[in-house]
């Protein structure tokens, strides 16, 4: 097991060892193992996703943060209640502090749920999306993404689940059929050196896996071990990928949520990236798994910030992250949520 001193570059992991030679399947599972634990992050290729499609998803994003002002202005997200839209630079908050980048949230394609007078305020976070009507085909494309990306990631947490030597369908009930499936789409315009440099904050992960679609622009940053970041470089043909709290609660802190960052592209560039994230149905509780008694000696326990406490129960757990990074919307749809004390302490049961 490498000492994180040693570590300067993320592991890349082949996924398409899964479906090689015994020896290849299993290499592969113990190399997942070691970098979730290790780094928490990694670059995944052979994924699967076909380049054509994930071309198309980067072309669509840049059509998108070219239209003008007042088309994505019309899909903004304080028009919904279930925090899906766009957001200008500086709209998102990460602590304390507004990110540089424009972006465009979407989530599973669902109605909302019905509300009764006891339903949880999470309930409200199911709903469909908003689409720009400027560009009527990146409903469909994105849609497809989606599909494929969820295939996938069921597939790679499948994997973590054997690497841990639990069941491969462990996690699955966690799942069901409403994952809680999240695509962002982000623009990261060029900083001068005397602005602001967060085009996004450090922090963690709230759910169980993220991927990122880079492009070639660097950006991304991985804090190794306390205060050491390393660069997450574009690389060609892969995926970054990074594990989410709520994974490193359920393995009681055995595989890692690693805190990163972006940094500002420079004056007269900009970044672009995509991500996908995997959560558990807003209904779900996350259990501690029984990990075998040589992985449970290696668990650290769960990292879990004082200010910030990690829920077991995945809709809460959401909708407190929710209400930190968007207080416009949470005010306008959650104002039974806050109080001027803590904003999440009433819709936490506090």
């Amino acid at each position: 097991m490498p000492h994180t001193l040693d570590i300067s570059t993320l592991p890349t992991l082949d996924l398409s060892w899964l479906d090689g030679s015994a020896a290849q399947r299993q290499a592969f599972l113990e190399d997942l193992r070691h970098a979730a634990r290790d780094v928490g992050f990694f670059y995944l290729s052979g994924h699967g996703i076909d380049a054509g499609l994930l071309q198309q998803v980067q072309d669509h994003a840049r059509q998108f943060f070219a239209l003008p002002d007042s088309e994505k202005v019309a899909v903004s997200m304080i028009n919904s209640a279930h925090f899906r839209g766009y957001n200008r630079a500086a709209s998102e908050i990460t602590r304390g502090q507004p990110d540089q980048r424009e972006q465009f949230d979407l989530g599973a394609e669902r109605e909302p749920l019905p509300l009764q007078a006891d339903s949880p305020l999470w309930a409200r976070l199911q709903g469909p999306n908003q689409w720009p009507q400027a560009l009527p085909q990146l409903k469909p494309l994105l849609l497809d993404w989606q599909r494929a990306m969820t295939a996938m990631s069921l597939r790679l947490l499948r994997a973590f689940a054997e690497a841990l030597s639990l069941p491969a369908g462990a996690f699955d009930r966690l799942y069901g059929d409403k994952p809680n499936e999240h695509i962002k789409l982000m623009r990261y315009p060029g900083q001068a050196s005397t602005a602001s440099q967060q085009g996004v904050g450090a922090h963690k992960d709230s759910g169980f896996l993220s991927f990122l679609l880079q492009d070639d622009q660097a950006g991304l940053q991985v804090e190794i071990e306390e205060g050491r970041w390393i660069d997450a470089l574009p690389r060609e043909n892969t995926l970054v990928v990074n594990i989410g709290e709520l994974l490193e609660l359920a393995t009681n802190g055995y595989l890692r949520a690693t805190v990163h960052r972006v940094q500002s592209p420079p004056q007269g560039s900009e970044r672009l990236s995509i991500a996908f994230f995997l959560g558990a149905q807003l209904d779900a509780v996350v259990p501690l798994y029984p990990l075998p008694t040589a992985l449970l000696r290696e668990a650290r326990g769960p990292a879990s910030d004082p200010l910030n406490p990690l829920l077991r129960d995945v809709g809460w757990n959401y909708l407190k992250g929710r209400l930190r990074s968007h207080p416009d919307v949470a005010r306008r749809f959650y104002a039974d949520a806050l109080t001027p004390q803590n904003p999440t302490r009433q819709a936490l049961g506090a």
